[in-house]
């Protein structure tokens, strides 16, 4: 809870100050509609003949598409975006495996009482979820998640600030609906990201379906940053925290995400990137030593994923 007080006060006086600074006079907006697309392929190998230290021979690709439609005219702003990933990797003597997964698609609407303010009434819709089956490799029988097993979905209604929004934006939402689904009556059985476990009898008998869906109702805090820190070098920036007042209120979900853009020219780019969740609905369970043994739960643990990878991207 002091984390997510902590991150207010931060977000407030970064407003305050960007306040401070702003120009009491501005123009009319004359952009209407902005779209932008970006395909990225990144893809790593590497290969050794008679090398005396060992190795195994590889290859990964990662392929990524982000598309952006941009509504922008006086006192309104609409803002629609799609973002997937898919990544695999292939190792000598190892079948296919899944690096990356994801989809997620963005809509958010904000209306200003006039152009001189840098505030947006708005609301938010987000959803995410991933195409294909996940596995605790090398484990390929039981699927640790599926398409919409999790999908997520939030709306929400708030208060948005940007100066320039299409670059920084905090956005605060003292009410914001979560649903968890997953639709994998097995998974949902397990009780896996959240939701309610089946119901057993003493014998082992399932009395009860797993549930499908969990619902949340909560605050969502976000802050968006992209800037040209140095010549070639791009930041982008994302965090989102959420609490939930009914289920452990104060226990916040952390979704975090730094990526470095270096330009080599227009199609080539090197990219750094860290991706930090936490999410206490999501227990860690450890693979049984023996098939005689029960797997056992950890608990919510901190994920983190590093990227680093170089390829080609098109703008169009």
């Amino acid at each position: 809870m002091r984390f997510f007080l902590l991150i207010l006060a931060v977000c407030v006086s970064q407003i305050t100050q960007a306040q401070e600074t702003d120009s009491i006079v501005k123009t009319l907006d004359t952009l209407t509609w902005k779209q932008v697309n970006r395909v990225g392929l990144d893809i790593n190998e590497v290969t050794f003949v008679n090398w005396s230290a060992g190795g195994a021979n590889s290859i990964s690709a990662l392929l990524a598409l982000n598309s952006s439609l941009r509504y922008k005219k006086n006192n309104l702003i609409w803002f629609n975006a799609i973002r997937t990933r898919y990544g695999i990797n292939k190792q000598e003597d190892q079948l296919l495996r899944k690096t990356e997964d994801e989809l997620e698609l963005i809509s958010t609407i904000g209306y200003r009482k006039d152009t001189i303010s840098n505030w947006y009434f708005s609301g938010r819709f987000n959803f995410k979820t991933q195409y294909s089956n996940g596995y605790n490799y090398p484990n390929r029988d039981n699927p640790i998640s599926r398409f919409m097993a999790p999908g997520y979905v939030f709306v929400g209604g708030g208060a948005e600030y940007g100066k320039n929004i299409e670059k920084l934006s905090f956005y605060l939402s003292p009410l914001t609906f979560k649903g968890t689904f997953v639709l994998d009556q097995k998974l949902a059985d397990n009780g896996a990201f959240g939701v309610a476990p089946a119901v057993y009898d003493i014998d082992g008998n399932k009395i009860q379906d797993g549930e499908m869906m969990r619902t949340e109702m909560g605050i969502l805090i976000t802050n968006a940053y992209e800037a040209q820190v140095m010549e070639n070098i791009y930041l982008r920036n994302q965090l989102s925290l959420y609490t939930d007042y009914l289920n452990s209120f104060g226990n916040i979900d952390v979704d975090w995400e730094v990526v470095f853009d270096f330009k080599v020219n227009n199609f080539v780019k090197a990219t750094l990137g860290s991706h930090i969740k936490y999410d206490n609905d999501i227990k860690i369970i450890e693979e049984a030593e023996t098939e005689e043994a029960e797997a056992i739960e950890r608990g919510a643990s901190i994920q983190w994923k590093q990227l680093l990878g170089i390829g080609v991207v098109v703008d169009f």
